[in-house]
């Protein structure tokens, strides 16, 4: 089911206003997705806890279709991370929207990863230990980078996608257990695994699990990376979406227009979501 919101009209305006009847609602299925279903979807979305937005994606959809949703992010998470970061709502809302690539999970139920070959690289070579040798450990990164270059590698590039990805971080854990975890980014908010950590975590493979475990796990890692970045946390309280986008999303993050899509999902949130009382 495509994702359906305010001003879409057609055929799967009417089932989904025919499904949201199932559950209560009381909808002409005109197939005209008026304040009416929007406001239906809100009820709906709040009954079962997902994300309050009145948008009818593929969440929506499973849940009206019976599925079990309780790895999906809830929205009393995003009411408290609002609070904690000091924000408005509607500021946690788009950047949820836009962040989060649509879901934390692949159809197998393992979680998002991006493997980086490059990190995977430079990981190899940094010294943890006050015996490690920089050279020693460059050499044998170096090796590794010429006998597998899709693992290893001072550039990035290699990706395979999807499920492919696991496969690709499965052979490089067998290079080295730790590297390869702090090497690929994990969920819907691709927080890298190097900064576990960094952000209170045991350890990256206690990380790792928490980000196979369900979407609101992912949801607290890409809060905590907030809160440890002082610059990030700024840009946010002060809705300055570029410095925001560049900061999280790279010094490319215009040409997919991040920032306009912050700005424009803010405005569509901003109206009627309440700003945390201060503590």
């Amino acid at each position: 089911m495509s994702t359906l919101r305010h001003g879409d009209r057609g055929q799967a305006v009417r089932t989904l206003q025919q499904r949201l009847n199932l559950h209560g609602a009381r909808l002409n299925p005109d197939g005209d997705f008026g304040d009416a279903t929007e406001s239906a979807v809100r009820d709906y979305q709040r009954k079962v806890g997902l994300v309050i937005d009145g948008i009818a994606g593929s969440k929506t959809a499973q849940a009206l279709a019976g599925a079990d949703c309780s790895n999906l992010l809830q929205h009393n998470l995003l009411l408290s991370a609002a609070a904690r970061l000091g924000v408005e709502l509607a500021v946690i809302m788009a950047v949820n929207e836009v962040e989060s690539q649509g879901s934390g999970f692949l159809d197998n139920g393992k979680p998002k990863i991006l493997f980086e070959r490059h990190i995977m690289y430079r990981q190899l070579g940094t010294p943890r230990l006050p015996g490690d040798d920089p050279a020693e450990l460059k050499a044998h990164a170096d090796q590794l980078a010429a006998e597998q270059p899709n693992l290893v590698n001072p550039e990035s590039g290699g990706y395979a996608g999807g499920t492919a990805e696991h496969q690709r971080l499965a052979n490089a854990r067998l290079i080295d257990d730790r590297c390869a975890l702090e090497s690929a980014s994990w969920g819907g908010f691709q927080v890298m695994g190097y900064h576990a950590e960094r952000l209170g975590y045991a350890s990256v493979t206690d990380f790792a699990d928490r980000m196979a475990r369900d979407e609101n796990e992912q949801f607290e890692a890409f809060v905590r990376f907030i809160e440890a970045d002082p610059g990030l946390l700024r840009s946010l309280k002060g809705k300055k979406w570029a410095a925001f986008a560049k900061a999280y999303n790279g010094p490319n993050f215009a040409r997919n227009l991040y920032d306009i899509k912050l700005e424009r999902a803010y405005q569509r949130h901003a109206e009627g979501c309440p700003i945390p009382e201060a503590s």
